[in-house]
């Protein structure tokens, strides 16, 4: 195997576009439990996350973005499509949380080869959204 031209390090940060800034910031802050932080003073509407080491990056959908949500040429949400995948402390506890807060999951909590628990739930933009739990 040859060298590698690049090496990377992390994700540094997540882009979804949205429609709704603040439903997004209540599903991000307030289901989820992440920070808001800083964001620079760009030409068009969004919010920056902080999930761990990790940026979650919102852009509100304008004329120059991409339509907000779930890819359009995707006709069917799975665990086995597009998602991005958040550690948690207990992904069967999360999924408990989630559901008696009226959040529908799109997958339950259920047990990966691998030992870890994973749980799919949808944002407001139904980007899928997988929670994790190592084994």
């Amino acid at each position: 195997m040859s060298e590698s031209i690049v090496q990377v390090q992390q994700i540094d940060h997540v882009t979804f576009v949205v429609k709704d800034v603040e439903a997004s910031r209540r599903f991000y802050v307030g289901v989820l439990g992440m920070r808001e932080v800083a964001r620079p003073a760009f030409s068009f509407g969004g919010a920056w996350f902080q999930a761990g080491a990790t940026l979650v990056h919102l852009i509100e959908e304008h004329d120059k973005s991409g339509p907000a949500g779930f890819p359009v040429e995707v006709l069917e949400r799975s665990t086995r499509n597009h998602h991005i995948a958040f550690t948690v402390a207990d992904a069967r506890e999360a999924a408990r949380l989630l559901k008696a807060a009226g959040y529908p999951l799109l997958d339950d909590a259920k047990l990966r080869p691998d030992g870890a628990v994973q749980v799919f739930v949808v944002d407001p933009d139904h980007h899928v959204i997988e929670l994790c739990s190592g084994p």
